[in-house]
């Protein structure tokens, strides 16, 4: 929950568009404003003071504790122009929220934190448990001074840059080891533990039993990922129980499945109980990875017998391919998803010209591997070679990355030995609608023109098949030098189905500095006019120019009234 506290009618006025925008996430706190501080601070995950930060720091000073529990606390000013991000910059997650503040009010995200100012991943940021001199190390990363990387399990990290050998470490380990002086130690979640109960087994036997092993096999709780178990135990409130306080999931799979899975240890009581020959070892081998530690059972202090068993394995690090659409151009049109993978991949693959529209919102360290026009599925092929070393990959296109760009040709390469996440992002076609006015108020569809990847006969097909149906068409790769015929072919067959007045637009580098268009009819367009650079949409027999714009209404039914 979000805290807002004010004390002017101003301050008022901007809480209340918070408090509106954000109903489930905040809570105003009235009164004198010393007591509303306090109440919120105690209460509140977060805090949005609309106050001086020179009042606030005085305010909160007595309150401060530990750094990673206090909230965070973010102050804007009586005229809505910063958003300051003051206490909690990470841990209390204030410079993440300056920035949400400041996009709803109009507000400049104010941020000091070190490494967010130079653009370099905190790693108390990195989203795993860490400890050691993380202070240390982070200000050893900003000096330049060398750090190493000692990489005990491979997971995609966001790009630091890290030397060979340095009198500073950052140790990726899910070995239960003390950090050095000048090391910090980050925990990935390597670690599935498979767990078996009998009815009514205590959540406290069930967690000994986890922390028993964990320590034997010198092997860190915080790597913990999930605990799994057969679907028969999904609800037994001793499990559910235990995964709450480790902070993790409860995965469950079925007795088939776990039935599947060669394990060293099988046994006929769970075959019994539950239809599988081992529910611990399966179902924590059941993702893949090395056993670390086979099949053991609790021991109770009252000599009855053993309630839960439990294995634990170390599954291999994963990769991630986050395939980023960067949309028409515009920097506007740039979704904050799409800003935030660009920060989180250590590795970028794309077009030399896209490379160049994102490059100032990479972290440094960022490795970039950009080829030229007609590479496409080279780049793909690398992009998913570089996931599938542990590497976090991102793969940028133009527009929607799925639409006539990256998505396909890397999805038909990449298996499920890695993480994939598509970020869409605005189509030029959407672009250019809205340059055009509503021109896709009704069903539509895209078609490219170009004969490259596609057969003349089908692009034909399919051009007919859009005019027989009425639909409004968007043509991507309309013409170039060497293609010069296919546009007024596809418009010759929309004539046969369609008015000479039919609106068309044509929009030229959408959304960018030099965009330009026009609206036209379907007869009165010259071909010549089109390049690769543009948009052509051809509207349906409903679809009419009203002030300039085209328009395609919703129903048939206001064409008729219109009339």
């Amino acid at each position: 929950m979000i805290g807002l506290i004010s004390a002017t009618s101003a301050g008022a006025a901007a809480r209340d568009r918070l408090a509106a925008a954000w109903p489930d996430r905040t809570r105003v706190y009235e009164g004198p404003v010393g007591e509303a501080v306090r109440a919120a601070f105690a209460e509140c995950e977060q805090l949005v003071c609309f106050l001086a930060t020179g009042a606030v720091v005085r305010l909160l000073a007595p309150l401060l504790g530990d750094k990673t529990a206090d909230p965070g606390v973010v102050c804007v000013d009586e005229g809505g122009r910063f958003a300051v991000s003051l206490v909690g910059g990470h841990g209390g997650g204030a410079n993440a929220l300056a920035g949400e503040v400041g996009g709803l009010l109009g507000a400049e995200p104010v941020v000091t934190t070190a490494t967010d100012a130079v653009g370099l991943a905190a790693l108390d940021t990195l989203g795993l448990p860490y400890e050691g001199a993380v202070a240390a190390v982070s200000r050893a990363l900003l000096d330049g001074e060398p750090v190493a990387l000692a990489a005990e399990v491979a997971w995609p990290l966001p790009p630091l840059q890290f030397s060979a050998e340095g009198a500073y470490t950052v140790r990726l380990t899910d070995r239960a080891v003390e950090p050095a002086e000048r090391e910090v130690l980050l925990r990935p979640p390597s670690l599935v533990v498979g767990v078996g109960a009998s009815r009514g087994a205590p959540a406290e036997e069930v967690l000994g039993l986890i922390g028993e092993a964990l320590r034997d096999a010198g092997l860190a709780a915080g790597s913990v990922a999930e605990l799994a178990t057969v679907d028969a135990k999904a609800a037994e409130p001793g499990l559910v129980a235990a995964a709450g306080r480790l902070g993790v999931p409860l995965v469950t799979y079925s007795a088939e499945e776990l039935a599947a899975v060669e394990v060293p240890n099988p046994s006929d009581a769970p075959l019994a109980a539950v239809g599988t020959p081992s529910v611990a070892e399966a179902a924590a081998l059941a993702a893949g990875g090395e056993l670390l530690v086979p099949k053991r059972k609790s021991e109770r202090a009252d000599g009855r017998p053993a309630m839960a068993t439990c294995a634990v394995v170390r599954r291999p690090g994963r990769g991630r391919l986050a395939v980023v659409g960067l949309g028409p151009g515009a920097r506007d049109l740039l979704t904050p998803r799409a800003a935030a993978e660009l920060r989180r991949a250590s590795v970028l693959v794309g077009l030399d010209q896209y490379v160049d529209q994102i490059r100032d919102l990479l972290r440094p360290g960022t490795r970039v591997l950009e080829s030229g026009l007609g590479a496409e599925e080279e780049r793909a092929r690398t992009a998913v070679a570089e996931a599938r070393r542990g590497h976090a990959v991102a793969l940028i296109g133009s527009g929607d990355a799925g639409v006539y760009a990256m998505a396909s040709p890397a999805l038909a390469e990449a298996s499920d030995d890695i993480d994939v996440v598509g970020v869409p992002g605005v189509t030029a076609a959407l672009a250019a609608g809205a340059v055009l006015g509503a021109p896709l108020g009704h069903d539509h569809v895209s078609i490219s023109l170009s004969d490259l990847h596609t057969p003349w006969e089908v692009i034909e097909r399919r051009v007919r098949a859009a005019a027989e149906a009425d639909l409004v068409v968007t043509f991507y790769n309309p013409r170039s030098r060497g293609r010069d015929w296919q546009l007024p072919k596809a418009l010759g067959i929309l004539a046969g189905h369609r008015d000479p007045a039919t609106p068309v637009g044509v929009v030229r580098n959408a959304s960018r500095p030099d965009e330009s268009s026009r609206v036209t009819t379907l007869a009165g367009l010259d071909p010549a006019t089109v390049d690769m650079m543009t948009v052509v949409t051809v509207g349906n027999t409903a679809t009419r120019t009203v002030a300039g714009r085209m328009v395609t209404p919703r129903g048939y039914r206001w064409q008729e009234s219109a009339r």
